[in-house]
C-alpha cells in the first residue's frame, strides 16, 4: 500500500508563486497593510547626554603565562585602570578584533592563547600610551 506523494511542479519560467498548499499564501497581499514603524525624531537623540568615556589608560602590560591553567596558554592584559563595564567592553571588542576567546578576571584581561605579537598593535589603536610586553 504505497501511497502516491502529491507531484509538486517547479517553476522554471523565473516566476515566483508560492504553492497552493502554503498556509501563508494568502497574506502576501495583506503586507501593504501594515503598520510601518515609527522612527524616534532626529532631535530626540540629540537631547541624549553622550556617556563620558573613560579616558584611555596611559599604560598597558601584556604577558604570556601557562601556570594554574592546566597547561593552556593565555595571555593577559594588566594595569588598565579602566572601570569594570569599560573593561567588560574592551574585552568583547578584542575578543572580536583577535578572534579568540577570553574573560575578565579582576582588573585583568584575559585572552586564550598567544597574543603578544597582535595585542600592542590593538591596544595602541585604542588609546593606550605605552604598552609592554
Amino acid at each position: 500500500m504505497a501511497r502516491d506523494k502529491p507531484s509538486r511542479k517547479i517553476n522554471t519560467a523565473g516566476e515566483q508563486t508560492p504553492l497552493a498548499s502554503s498556509p501563508f499564501a494568502s497574506l502576501g497581499g495583506l503586507r501593504a497593510d501594515l503598520p510601518r514603524a515609527e522612527e524616534p525624531p532626529p532631535e530626540a537623540a540629540a537631547d541624549r547626554p553622550a556617556e563620558p568615556a573613560a579616558p584611555p589608560p596611559r599604560r598597558a602590560v601584556v604577558r604570556f603565562t601557562r601556570k594554574g591553567r592546566g597547561g593552556k596558554e593565555v595571555t593577559l592584559v594588566q594595569h588598565l585602570d579602566l572601570p569594570p563595564d569599560e573593561l567588560d567592553r574592551w574585552l568583547s571588542q578584542l575578543k572580536r578584533a583577535l578572534g579568540c576567546g577570553g574573560v575578565r578576571e579582576g582588573d585583568q584581561l584575559v585572552f586564550q592563547g598567544d597574543q603578544r605579537p597582535r595585542l600592542p598593535r590593538l591596544l595602541k589603536e585604542r588609546g593606550v600610551k605605552k604598552v609592554s610586553v
